[in-house]
């Protein structure tokens, strides 16, 4: 019996053994996948992929803490953006000519030039060469070297290779760094199976981004963006930069005065209604400035018509005025685009003007262009810049007209006329006009205030000048056709009078308002009088902007004038 029982414990033995084997081949099996489902993956992401580099001259950028579809170009060792992205990131100043192939920037005081495809550049009329190509034309799309853009805006930035990438830095807020523990690697994503970015060294700073609850978002100084372990940083510290800017803004000094504005505009349709000065004023009170409609564009080439006079201006000095002399668009056979897209055109127009202006000792123009198209609207801001360094120089007070701020008209670049320019004018009326078709006020109360206020987001309040109408439609009505006609103060109140009007305040435009029926014509008026102006009057004075204007002298009733001088005084 005891053979027998030896006999199976041998038998046994071998499966036992089997058992042992699966059981420690299952072990390692799953060990392995355990560690391969638990362990850091080491595979390299691809760089070009990461950074989105098709090209190898492209430059991919970093800006601040992020990375940008924007890509620089990297041409002979140099850095160059595309002109649209200089102006979006870096300085909307620059000026790009592509009449003439000329990249402009302007100062206060001077307009640097440079030729497209030229190293050199001109201080108004002081050379220099910037030793390299300051800009170039590839695939009709302009690229400017980051260089010169430096030499006129304060960034900086930091240039690495291998794929081309670079750090872009326009604002320096303080950051939070952290210190790297041990050798590990920055990841894609924050996870073990991530691609690897680049391996990060014990020791090595880098700034902190995003915090999770495992993993941390960090840039490192080379400008990647990826993740680390938590566990892998320690000391962390905030940091505020001390960094000396390379480029100070010089100040764009104005000649705004301490007193608030009495601007008249004087229609003057020719030479001889220069006579009509002594009467448009006789009855005012308080008016300080004002500003006949003397030039106009008379060809593309920036050539003006004008029709002032010695005498003319000599009264109104006599009389207390300063005279601001309007300079129109007026003239449709005269393309305002062409105009002013062209810089040997605007220079002109430039000289033509102060030749004017320093002849007959006019103390300020004011710049009446309407109806400035979306395409026109960067050369006519430039145009604004260049004019104002030459009012500068010779302490001529430059005022610009706008329409109530809409969207339409954003292109007028109410912030670049607050810098550059010395007044800000809000025409604030047309809020119905003539071939509108819809009957309603002038200017309504609402529409004014909300003139005044949305400049206010971009223009200084003792910048801004608010003109008020001394005008009143009479609309007429006669079924879908809608008809009107602009009548002086003294006009429209004989009209109420004499078709038996009955005027009631209307709150909610700050007018009086009336209407009658005849036959099968609706006659309706918001009028203009005291009343609305003394209102449009407090709202200004609420916001305590720089002064009124008004369209036009002649227009207005002699109570107006009690209004205005009550405003100017409070």
């Amino acid at each position: 019996m005891a053979k027998k029982k030896n006999k199976k414990r041998t038998a046994l033995i071998p499966v036992l053994v089997a058992i042992a084997l699966i059981i420690v081949i299952s072990a390692v099996t799953l060990g392995s996948v355990v560690l391969k489902k638990y362990s850091y993956s080491d595979e390299k992401m691809d760089l070009k992929e990461y950074y989105n580099i098709v090209n190898n001259d492209e430059v991919a950028i970093v800006l601040q803490n992020e990375h940008i579809e924007i890509k620089g170009k990297l041409s002979q060792g140099i850095v160059y953006l595309d002109f649209d992205s200089v102006q979006e990131l870096l300085n909307a100043r620059f000026y790009h000519d592509a009449v003439e192939n000329l990249l402009l920037y302007t100062t206060p005081t001077e307009i640097i030039r440079t030729e497209i495809g030229s190293e050199v550049y001109t201080v108004g009329e002081e050379a220099n060469n910037a030793g390299y190509i300051t800009s170039f034309y590839e695939n009709e799309t302009l690229y400017v070297a980051l260089d010169y853009v430096r030499k006129y805006t304060n960034f900086s930035y930091e240039l690495f290779l291998e794929p081309n990438r670079m750090q872009l830095t326009t604002v320096w807020d303080e950051t939070t760094v952290a210190t790297v523990k041990k050798d590990t690697q920055i990841r894609y994503r924050g996870g073990v199976k991530s691609d690897i970015l680049r391996e990060v060294e014990k020791g090595e700073k880098v700034t902190v981004l995003e915090k999770m609850e495992n993993w941390v978002k960090v840039k490192t100084s080379d400008a990647f963006i990826g993740y680390v372990p938590s566990k892998m940083l320690k000391d962390e510290e905030v940091l505020i930069p001390d960094v000396e800017p390379n480029y100070i803004e010089p100040e764009y000094t104005s000649l705004t005065r301490d007193y608030k504005i009495n601007l008249g505009w004087h229609q003057v349709m020719g030479v001889a209604a220069n006579d009509t000065l002594g009467s448009v004023v006789m009855a005012n009170s308080g008016l300080n400035v004002i500003s006949p409609t003397w030039f106009s564009l008379k060809s593309t080439d920036g050539d003006i018509r004008s029709i002032a006079t010695q005498n003319y201006v000599n009264q109104a000095h006599n009389m207390g005025l300063e005279v601001w002399a309007l300079i129109d668009n007026f003239d449709k056979n005269v393309s305002t685009y062409e105009t002013l897209s062209k810089t040997t055109s605007r220079t002109n127009l430039v000289r033509n003007l102060m030749n004017e202006v320093l002849k007959y000792g006019i103390d300020g123009i004011n710049l009446d262009f309407e109806d400035v198209s979306f395409d026109a609207g960067e050369h006519y801001v430039q145009f604004i810049r260049e004019l104002s360094i030459e009012c500068r120089k010779e302490g001529i007070v430059l005022s610009v007209d706008n329409y109530v701020p809409r969207e339409s008209t954003a292109h007028y670049n109410r912030k670049e006329q607050g810098i550059v320019a010395d007044y800000v004018i809000i025409m604030g009326y047309d809020e119905h006009w003539g071939g509108g078709g819809v009957a309603g006020s002038v200017a309504s109360i609402g529409f004014v205030e909300d003139g005044i206020v949305q400049t206010l987001e971009a223009v200084p309040a003792n910048k801004i000048i608010n003109a008020v109408p001394f005008y009143t439609r009479v609309w007429k009505t006669n079924g879908d056709k809608v008809t009107s006609e602009a009548l002086d103060m003294g006009t429209a109140q004989s009209f109420i009078s004499r078709n038996g009007l009955e005027m009631r305040w209307i709150d909610a435009a700050g007018q009086n308002y009336g209407e009658i029926q005849r036959g099968n014509i609706l006659y309706q008026i918001w009028m203009e009088d005291k009343d609305s102006i003394e209102t449009k009057l407090a709202v200004m004075r609420k916001y305590n902007i720089g002064g009124v204007a008004a369209w036009k002298l002649g227009y207005e009733t002699p109570d107006i004038w009690d209004k205005i001088a009550a405003y100017l005084n409070s």
